[in-house]
């Protein structure tokens, strides 16, 4: 099990609840949430293999434990999909990948090892001080898996999915540079 190292302080600034021209925050408890990635990268075909990812989520009050756990699990496997797999091809508004013969998901025997960490900071606006955990394990997943291939090639790559063949092309700079979009 994943052990909490460090910690910080942040500030959150008050928060107000949605009114009837939906204007406020949208919803009662925000999650936070790191996660880590550890990948076996293949120089010679650009196949990315996803060994583990520890995950920290920040979930409020833990009320059911085994709950959340599957939550994060699958949030994480969805979020391996984002990161490696699923690539919706869209030519023309057509569909060019319509069935799992073409649009690639993750199958069991690709699922990483997946270590939870549970951060409770109780919140006063969640129920019984709980947070929601719907959407944190997914979206964390790619950029831990892109920090990942960074660190094992020294490349950086930007576009989802680290398919093997944009692995292959950034390992040999071929794909354009990345253009970060940062306000000045």
């Amino acid at each position: 099990k994943a052990e909490l190292v460090m910690t910080t302080f942040y500030y959150e600034p008050p928060s107000k609840h949605q009114d009837r021209q939906f204007k406020g925050d949208v919803s009662a408890a925000y999650a936070w949430a790191t996660q880590v990635a550890e990948v076996e990268v293949d120089t010679a075909t650009g196949i990315v293999r996803l060994l583990k990812i520890t995950a920290a989520h920040d979930v409020g009050r833990v009320i059911n434990r085994l709950g959340i756990e599957g939550q994060i699990e699958g949030g994480v496997v969805m979020g391996q999909g984002y990161a490696l797999t699923e690539n919706l091809i869209v030519e023309q508004g057509r569909v060019q990948n319509p069935n799992f013969r073409d649009y690639k998901l993750v199958t069991a025997p690709e699922i990483p090892e997946i270590d939870v960490a549970f951060i409770e900071t109780l919140d006063g606006e969640g129920p019984q001080g709980a947070k929601g955990v719907g959407e944190s394990p997914a979206i964390c997943v790619a950029a831990a898996v892109a920090n990942a291939i960074h660190n094992a090639t020294g490349v950086r790559i930007t576009s989802l999915p680290f398919t093997p063949e944009r692995v292959y092309r950034a390992l040999r700079g071929q794909l354009p540079l990345p253009v970060w979009n940062v306000p000045v």
